[in-house]
């Protein structure tokens, strides 16, 4: 008898070969047996007209914090990851001395727009070095198995202390911050991380390690290259173009090492992306691996009264009288004609001129709506509806963000979106050295609500696309399954295969339907976060343990630790 059977599903095993109508077979969290499965399961799952799939495996997170005080992981878990990554763009929370915990939180608030309350309330700080950091998320009990990497600003600013921001670094210097990455990777780093994006700021400035010279890289890179495991992940404003591309293959020449970076389609430079991904095929026939790391929607933001950002924030009326309002008096104050009336006569008072910009970009602001439209017409844009209407863009905008009670949300795609329809996204997602990632989970809080892209590569290229041409769906599986674990050399995940991992998602694809994102107010000390929730996963496995099922908790917990290649302890 078999712990666990999921009976005449439509089994899509994440290797990219074609659907075939079976079972799959878990004992002791390991697959047993893919096929016709005679022998009964202590626990069965009919999953007859439904998907069967691989756990998801999301290489691009930012739990750091969460992590260590929420075992459900959400809103990743809602949407069947099974497996995540965490630590990328070079911040993190070890190693650490006593008396750098603000400095890393404020790194982290400042990066990814995570609540520096909630990461002061929630994270106990009972780990100084990496290993001891492993060693605390091994203990804690959670729905679904995370891997870390090592974040290059905890690593300088351990070595370097208050002079983490230095670039003039000496040989001892670059040797301590190679021991120390070494010392990550034996406890288990999946990788390292670093960012290089003058976006990356807190209230200190740029980052740490920003602008961290080629020999501070490759010292770092030769202890990935000394341990034979571990991927070197960055974020650039560069995306693969000179000087960075020139550098990041001397990298990989030296270490031997994966290095994945954030690519995408972006507005000043529309096709820049092709170029880049050329000479990454050239590169590849040299046996060079860089793998661009692609998302599966645009890129945005989303603005509402609720929001990090929105068009009237920096209006001083708003600032002033209504910004620390609960909503249902916000909204009822922002409806009085007087109130809207000034607002409407003012001027934001933010200097900032991307923030102006972003916030006035009239042409490329839509209504999201439920459910949410990543795919926008031109027509339905703030300017067009304006000129439809007769009216000035700011009066649409207060209307609209005024509908649903004051909880509409606003969708400002900043990448990936240029030309208004998705076809440069399918080619770079499609491209042999690209992989599926920044779905930024537990990151942007106020901001940002990606982590439901797995979801939505089905629910958009598999099933509902209509302007260009859809993905099939062993493919679209593949994409976030066996490509991912594989490029984190995660071996023993990702694929429906007998010794594999025992992480599965059995899915209703006809019902699979994302809601629109929503703000809540569950993190330690009230802070708030975009979640997004989602109908259509009958069940996720995990370890052979199902973990939710119809979208609820079951309260079990296998999830654990992943320590570099090794399966899950």
């Amino acid at each position: 008898m078999h712990d666990l059977v999921i009976r005449n599903g439509t089994v899509v095993d994440g290797t990219g070969r074609p659907p075939v109508e079976g079972d799959v077979a878990i004992d002791n969290g390991v697959v047993a047996a893919v096929g016709d499965v005679a022998a009964r399961g202590r626990r069965e799952i009919d999953a007859k007209g439904l998907l069967v799939a691989p756990g998801w495996v999301d290489v691009h997170t930012h739990y750091d914090g969460q992590v260590t005080w929420d075992p459900l992981l959400a809103p990743s878990s809602w949407h069947g990851v099974t497996t995540l990554v965490m630590g990328n763009c070079g911040v993190g929370f070890a190693p650490v001395r006593r008396g750098q915990e603000d400095f890393l939180i404020e790194l982290m608030e400042g990066v990814e727009d995570i609540p520096g309350t909630a990461l002061h309330e929630g994270i106990d700080w009972r780990w100084e070095s990496f290993p001891e950091y492993m060693d605390a998320l091994a203990r804690m009990p959670r729905v679904l198995d995370v891997a870390a990497q090592v974040p290059h600003c905890a690593i300088r600013a351990y070595v370097l202390g208050e002079r983490a921001h230095d670039l003039d670094l000496t040989d001892d210097e670059i040797a301590e911050m190679s021991r120390l990455t070494t010392e990550a990777l034996r406890a288990g780093a999946v990788g390292f991380s670093t960012s290089r994006t003058i976006l990356h700021r807190s209230r200190h400035g740029l980052v740490p390690g920003t602008h961290s010279k080629p020999e501070e890289l490759l010292g770092i890179g030769r202890a990935l290259g000394n341990a034979g495991h571990g991927v070197f992940e960055m974020v650039s404003d560069l995306q693969g173009q000179e000087p960075d591309l020139s550098w990041m293959s001397e990298f990989c020449r030296a270490t031997g090492r994966v290095l994945t970076f954030a690519l995408a389609q972006s507005p000043m430079q529309p096709t820049a992306w092709r170029e880049t991904l050329a000479r990454i095929d050239a590169l590849a026939a040299e046996g060079l691996r860089i793998v661009p790391q692609v998302p599966c929607r645009p890129t945005g933001m989303l603005f509402g009264l609720q929001s990090s950002l929105h068009p009237f924030i920096t209006h001083p009326a708003y600032r002033d009288e209504l910004a620390r309002l609960p909503l249902v008096e916000r909204v009822a104050r922002m409806r009085n004609p007087e109130m809207r009336a000034r607002l409407l006569a003012e001027e934001p008072s933010t200097n900032n001129p991307i923030a102006r910009a972003l916030m006035s970009n009239w042409n490329h602001i839509y209504p999201l709506g439920d459910p949410p439209d990543y795919k926008p017409a031109p027509e339905t844009s703030v300017a067009a509806a304006a000129k439809r209407e007769g009216r000035r863009p700011e009066e649409v905008v207060y209307d609209w963000m005024l509908e649903r009670d004051g909880r509409q949300l606003l969708f400002a795609p900043l990448a990936n979106y240029v030309d208004g329809n998705f076809d440069a996204l399918r080619e770079m997602m499609l491209h042999p050295r690209t992989v599926i990632g920044l779905s930024d989970g537990g990151a942007h809080c106020g901001l940002i609500c990606d982590a439901s892209m797995p979801t939505y590569l089905l629910t958009h290229w598999v099933r509902d696309r209509k302007r260009g041409e859809r993905i099939p769906l062993e493919q679209a599986v593949r994409l976030q399954t066996g490509n991912t674990a594989a490029v984190y050399g995660l071996p023993d995940r990702g694929t429906l295969e007998v010794g594999k991992k025992g992480d599965v998602n059995v899915i209703d694809l006809d019902a699979l339907r994302l809601h629109a994102p929503e703000m809540v107010f569950d993190l330690p000390a009230g802070g708030r976060r975009l979640v997004q929730h989602v109908d259509g996963y009958r069940a996720t496995v995990v370890s052979g343990e199902v973990t939710f099922e119809n979208g609820e908790a079951t309260g079990a917990r296998p999830g654990a630790l992943v320590r570099g290649r090794q399966q899950a302890s």
